[in-house]
């Protein structure tokens, strides 16, 4: 029985992996991810090889200090869970505060990181890549990895949540960091029109901050950089270009998305 159950959960690892590279391949062949990149000529080869550098030294110093300290914090008591059964609307609260907190947290820390002399200490690394992709995510300073990777130690510090949320947390952090450094857009266009989603942050808004080094400033959401003024003027405008290129529409202007120059 446990046999069978195994080789079922390795047909589907299988069928999911196959499924992925089908679309992915998919995507290339019928230029549905060429239409869609935020800077068509924006990868370098040598940026993406620096890239690899950085994110192994990061990973290694990062792993060696972070685990060791958030061991230290549970086995001291400092951090601990509710565990059992949790009604679904507690374990959302939950994970809206952290989500809120945290968005503040990046959007101030990340603000002071572009004054000197923190930025040539902390953030210099991250903005080596002005077109990004996926690995830039893990492309930054062991400092900058240590206090953006601090958040949720200090916040299950502060906060006792329960287990089931807990569980929720990593994913949404390495998701996010992914999907905002992609270098393409997939949200619909309607995104940036609707009062419910405007607020949330696609990868056209964080790929202009590469691209211009100022604004756009926040991780989760753009609301600290809309209540602030620190949204760039044609990050709307932009996004709709790069729809009008995606959806084969009218022709994109030199000034827009994807050949914007630089304001």
């Amino acid at each position: 029985m446990f046999e069978s159950i195994m080789s079922g959960e390795r047909l589907l690892d299988l069928w999911l992996m196959g499924f992925v590279a089908a679309s992915i391949g998919a995507g290339i062949a019928t230029g549905f991810f060429k239409a869609r990149k935020i800077q068509p000529r924006g990868f370098k080869w040598t940026i993406f090889r620096n890239e690899i550098l950085f994110a192994v030294f990061n990973l290694t110093v990062t792993a060696f200090l972070l685990g060791p300290l958030n061991g230290w914090l549970q086995s001291h008591g400092y951090i601990a869970f509710h565990i059992g059964p949790v009604a679904w609307w507690v374990i959302a609260l939950e994970y809206a505060l952290y989500f809120f907190l945290f968005d503040t947290y990046f959007y101030w820390l990340h603000r002071w990181m572009h004054k000197e002399p923190f930025y040539t200490w902390v953030h210099k690394i991250h903005h080596r890549s002005t077109s990004p992709n996926m690995l830039t995510t893990l492309s930054v300073s062991p400092l900058e990895s240590l206090i953006n990777g601090g958040f949720v130690p200090l916040f299950v510090t502060i906060f006792t949540i329960h287990d089931a949320t807990m569980v929720l947390l990593a994913p949404t952090s390495i998701i996010m960091g992914l999907y905002v450094h992609t270098g393409y857009e997939f949200l619909p266009r309607w995104w940036n029109r609707t009062w419910a989603t405007k607020w949330f942050i696609t990868a056209t808004f964080h790929d202009q901050h590469h691209r211009y080094f100022n604004g756009n400033y926040g991780g989760y959401t753009t609301i600290w950089d809309r209540l602030c003024g620190t949204m760039r003027k044609k990050y709307e405008a932009d996004f709709e270009a790069i729809k009008d290129r995606a959806s084969g529409g009218r022709k994109v202007q030199p000034g827009l998305a994807a050949t914007v120059a630089p304001e």
